[in-house]
């Protein structure tokens, strides 16, 4: 793909003349088409003119009663005869001025449908048995899956909600369980999502939660644990408001209520003074917005504010001046603005290191581990397309939603490169007068909106990732001009991937030094400035935990 977008060919400044055409004759003289179809129907050839029947047309379909069942057929809309022998039918007691149901047709209809079920249990098996990403586990099945927009909304709710909430599910669950161990996953997790609706979502009825647990177990191929699904559910549903929870001196009592890993709450409780941790672990976004930005290439700040007021969205202002949340949008991405580049997605914590970077027009930057393009865009725009940005990322298809993303917005001084940022680079040594290193981290900043991130991560993964933090900033340290820019950052809440490791590097590299963050930097973050960086947190800020440190390189003189 070229570095630059490709331009549109502009229209013919003369208008087509119309084509000649005669009576019953389609454009020069062609057979004139078929008259449209709609609703699955031929459509008549001409005003008032039925279609003749075809004669391999089906019979038309048996007309449905309510909740499914087939309604009594009426051949030539003649009623049949009454028989001698029949007894008069009840008439249902009318309730709120309408006729009640028969009480066997008082069946609800799902809440969710067999499709959707079945995708909620898979996207959770793929996240607790082999690791996968909930989101992208998600955006997959929706793709492959028929699902009516509400079902892939309930869906979500339902997956994300469980992962959540995982512990406390599951504490919950064992109370009723003889063998929790030797449970199959399967079956475990088509009670840890059936739980999920019975204990933590009011608006799923509590026999309709059974009801699929029961059919969810069947069609999953166990039928010999229908009845243990249903006797567990049913017994649940029982004691929901008398279950068992650890006592508050139970060492327990805050994993398994705040549904944290003993050891992750234990590196917050030592890191933090104990009720800042505990607001961190209770957090639960009730936002879920969307933020979005304007490109500043293409589109000012009145005519972005006037662009999304003419939109049916639910708009408030972020904590960043000139970006909004937006809520009620179903799907950004299909949005005709979106997608002509007039504004992006992004999070402000992300904005917020762009910003504490304070690119201007002409330098030459690079960000390291770009993918997928938001800060790289940001910094391009803030250069005026000028300069140069290089965006590094070591796997090939992010580095093309790099390429997407820049097209997308007509940035043309973006160069995406597929690239080990560890892996030193001699051309690039003392070429940049700014570097940008969102690294590689636990995530524990976005735990709310990604609360796999708490059963993915152990003690040896984030060694692993201290490690790789520090060899990342060991090399791109070098690609830097003296007098240039390292801003390192991460969208972690630990200190050992952020402070710790600011002051280590400062301690290997002498050259290097504390920056002050530039005048654009938002002033309502200043507060929150530390001796070696700056820590977002999310129920203080209302943004992504995201860690910001700026450094500069020492001048020779």
């Amino acid at each position: 793909m070229s570095d630059t977008c490709k331009r549109d060919k502009k229209p013919s400044s003369q208008a087509p003349s119309p084509p000649f055409r005669q009576p019953g004759r389609g454009p020069y003289g062609k057979p004139a088409p078929a008259p449209e179809r709609r609703y699955g129907r031929p459509a008549p050839s001409q005003p008032g003119e039925r279609q003749p029947a075809r004669r391999d047309a089906r019979p038309a379909p048996v007309p449905e009663h309510c909740y499914g069942r087939p309604a009594p057929s009426r051949p030539d809309r003649e009623r049949q005869p009454a028989r001698r022998d029949a007894r008069p039918v009840p008439v249902p007691e009318r309730r709120y001025g309408r006729p009640a149901l028969p009480q066997q047709h008082r069946k609800p209809e799902p809440i969710l449908s067999q499709d959707a079920r079945r995708a909620a249990l898979l996207v959770l098996h793929r996240v607790l048995q082999d690791g996968a990403y909930a989101s992208l586990s998600l955006d997959e099945i929706f793709a492959n899956m028929r699902l009516s927009q509400q079902d892939k909304r309930l869906t979500a709710v339902i997956v994300y909600k469980t992962i959540e909430d995982l512990i406390k599910l599951d504490y919950a669950l064992d109370q009723f369980l003889k063998d929790a161990q030797a449970l199959n996953i399967r079956v475990r997790n088509i009670l840890r999502l059936s739980a999920c609706q019975i204990l933590l979502m009011d608006k799923i009825p509590d026999f309709a939660a059974v009801n699929e647990a029961v059919e969810l177990t069947r069609a999953s191929g166990f039928e010999d644990m229908t009845g243990l699904v249903n006797g567990v559910l049913r017994s649940l549903i029982r004691q929901k408001d008398a279950l068992a929870w650890p006592a508050r001196e139970d060492p327990n009592y805050l994993s398994v209520t705040h549904s944290i890993p003993q050891w992750l709450l234990g590196i917050f409780l030592a890191s933090y003074p104990e009720d800042t941790a505990l607001q961190i672990i209770a957090y639960r976004n009730p936002d879920h917005a969307t933020v979005v930005r304007r490109n500043r290439i293409l589109v000012r700040q009145e005519e972005f504010d006037a662009l999304l007021r003419r939109k049916v969205w639910d708009l408030s202002p972020g904590v960043l001046e000139g970006v909004y949340r937006v809520k009620g949008a179903s799907d950004i991405g299909r949005d005709l603005d979106f997608q002509g580049g007039k504004f992006s997605i992004q999070s402000e914590g992300s904005m917020a290191a762009v910003l504490a970077l304070a690119p201007t027009p002409g330098m030459t930057v690079l960000d390291c581990c770009a993918a997928p393009g938001g800060k790289t865009c940001l910094i391009a725009e803030m250069m005026q397309n000028t300069g140069r940005v290089y965006a590094w990322d070591i796997h090939e298809h992010r580095v093309n939603l790099i390429y997407a993303q820049a097209e997308r917005l007509r940035l043309y001084n973006i160069r995406p490169a597929v690239r080990d940022a560890v892996i030193y680079q001699e051309r690039f040594e003392g070429t940049m007068d700014a570097v940008l290193l969102d690294a590689p981290c636990s995530g524990t900043g976005v735990m709310d909106n990604k609360p796999d991130i708490k059963y993915r991560l152990t003690r040896e993964g984030l060694d692993e990732l201290v490690a790789l933090q520090a060899d990342l900033l060991d090399t791109v340290s070098r690609y830097l001009k003296p007098g240039g820019v390292l801003v390192y950052a991460t969208c972690s809440l630990l200190p050992a991937e952020n402070e710790a490791q600011i002051a280590s590097f400062l301690r290997r590299h002498t050259d290097f030094a504390m920056d002050e963050l530039p005048a654009g930097f938002p002033d309502v973050f200043r507060p929150h400035q530390r001796t070696h960086g700056l820590q977002l947190l999310p129920h203080r800020d209302g943004v992504d935990g995201f860690f910001i440190a700026r450094m500069r390189k020492a001048r020779h003189d």
